[in-house]
């Protein structure tokens, strides 16, 4: 079973990234939105969408949103504000959904790179690429491996919510992999792990030239400013479907 099955699900888990900052990740759509231009009434897909809030920022604009997550837990919350234009479904990245039918697709936050196996990205890759409309646009936000590899933190103790989280971070099989270790309130000792591929530029242009997919714009931080291997933050990429 995938860890993020367990994980995603779990309410420690909105524990420890309840700091996130709202804010920014906000104001990053919005900046997405401005640069995309797109057209009023356009079809939507948020790719592992969790509990929708980054679908329901979209739907605020009057698109036609739809939210996809593997975490039945994470739908099951986010289908509480499905509206006329916004729903959500259980499903898993890997499988095709809506074939030929979205104008845009977005993975947010590093919601990529979970499988084990070359083999499974590069059907996730195929799945975002069939849902969109020939010349649809794609948007992976994904950590940027070069920064993180320069910057590694190996270990580091965190608060939250009144419970003391343990994590230890390794890069293992082209993965970078964290380890979260805390006691819960009945004393009992709980683990958790995240594991995501070390995919850099390079890797995804080629996954999703492989999918019929070009790479038509790069930024490196939540304000769209200029993708550095080695300072940017983040890795966002922005990809064409090919015209059949």
């Amino acid at each position: 079973m995938g860890w993020y099955l367990n994980w995603f699900g779990s309410p420690y888990y909105k524990i420890l990234y309840q700091n996130r900052d709202e804010y920014e990740a906000r104001e990053f759509v919005e900046n997405l939105l401005a640069y995309l231009r797109p057209r009023p009434g356009s079809n939507m897909l948020d790719i592992a969408c969790g509990e929708g809030r980054f679908a329901r920022q979209l739907a605020e604009h009057d698109y036609k949103v739809t939210g996809i997550d593997i975490s039945i837990e994470s739908i099951d919350v986010a289908k509480a504000y499905e509206t006329d234009n916004l729903q959500f479904f259980t499903h898993d990245m890997r499988m095709p959904f809506y074939i030929n039918y979205f104008d845009y697709a977005f993975n947010f936050f590093t919601s990529f790179g979970y499988f084990e196996h070359d083999r499974d990205h590069a059907l996730a890759a195929r799945s975002f690429a069939a849902a969109l409309k020939p010349e649809g646009i794609l948007v992976i936000d994904y950590l940027n491996f070069e920064h993180v590899a320069a910057n590694f933190v190996t270990e580091e103790t965190i608060e939250r919510g009144g419970y003391t989280f343990h994590i230890k971070r390794r890069i293992e099989r082209s993965h970078i992999v964290k380890d979260i270790t805390f006691m819960d309130a009945e004393n009992i000792e709980r683990h958790f792990t995240e594991s995501v591929a070390a995919f850099t530029l390079a890797d995804f242009n080629k996954m999703f030239k492989n999918a019929e997919m070009s790479l038509i714009g790069t930024f490196g931080d939540y304000g769209l400013e200029q993708y550095h291997p080695i300072d940017s933050p983040r890795l966002i990429m922005i990809f064409k479907k090919k015209y059949a």
